[in-house]
């Protein structure tokens, strides 16, 4: 089986929270956490996937996901890569 740890992040600019869970199917995770059917500390927020990474192992994923909630400066740099992409990928948009 597969399974990811992943890391979503509010998509209110003005509200700077992030979560890090893990699942065997992301998609219907994220689904959950936007339907306000994810974890407590998740509801009553709009969520976007800034970061996955696979693993076929259940227990590397879950220590993983416990070293990724545990060092904020790591999740801090993997929401600082995502946002200077997606920035990257809006001003090349607007220059077409």
């Amino acid at each position: 089986m597969t399974y990811y740890v992943y890391l979503i992040k509010t998509l209110d600019r003005f509200i700077k929270k992030s979560y890090v869970g893990y699942t065997n199917n992301l998609f219907k995770r994220i689904e959950k956490h936007n339907t306000n059917l994810g974890a407590k500390s998740t509801k009553g927020y709009k969520w976007e996937l800034v970061y996955k990474k696979k693993f076929y192992s259940k227990n590397k994923a879950l220590s993983f996901e416990y070293k990724l909630k545990k060092n904020r400066s790591e999740r801090l740099n993997l929401i600082n890569d995502f946002n200077k992409i997606k920035k990257s990928k809006n001003s090349n948009h607007s220059t077409l």
